[in-house]
């Protein structure tokens, strides 16, 4: 319900303040803990107001809905506002999220474009390894019987070295296999 002060009070019936003091000295009259006086409180004293008071009472009630659309008004701000610095906040993550995923696609792309020092490939056939070198005359004559499409046998292989006679490996047995074995063996 609608409260008003001891002033608004005084001028909606028509009274001085010093007589709704009384009242409320009196206990007749009760003020909320704002100070303020419910207008049905008022009612139930005073009774209803005059009707040449009237015109108080309607221009109060639109200054109290007036009061009320504003803070509305404000509330709505507020929530606009904190909404917008959300969708703000989104918008530099999303931009940090793309500018990192386009590092990344630039360094794959960098590494896919690398050329490799050692790599050979079909349109070039001129690359020579570092380990071979022409001043062997042995290599020059390899050179020159070499067809372009498999590579030159080298004679000597600094990086792995090639075992002559590789022994085959004997086949592995499971374990009914090799109680088989043993017992045919002996």
């Amino acid at each position: 319900m609608k409260a008003l002060s001891v002033i608004e009070l005084a001028q909606l019936y028509g009274m001085n303040r010093q007589s709704i003091y009384k009242r409320i000295n009196k206990g007749d009259l009760s003020k909320n803990s704002d100070g303020k006086i419910d207008l049905s409180e008022a009612i139930r004293v005073f009774g209803e107001p005059s009707q040449n008071n009237k015109h108080v009472t309607t221009l109060q009630s639109t200054s109290v809905q007036k009061e009320t659309e504003v803070d509305m008004l404000k509330q709505q701000i507020d929530i606009l506002k904190k909404q917008l610095q959300l969708a703000h906040e989104r918008e530099i993550f999303q931009r940090e999220q793309l500018a990192t995923k386009d590092n990344q696609i630039e360094a794959i792309q960098r590494l896919l474009e690398a050329p490799k020092a050692n790599m050979t490939t079909f349109t070039d056939q001129e690359s020579v390894q570092p380990s071979m070198t022409k001043t062997d005359p042995e290599l020059d004559t390899a050179e020159a019987k070499h067809d372009g499409l498999t590579t030159p046998e080298q004679t000597e292989n600094e990086h792995s070295p090639v075992p002559t006679h590789i022994e085959p490996q004997p086949k592995k047995r499971g374990l009914f296999g090799r109680l088989a074995k043993a017992v045919f063996d002996n």
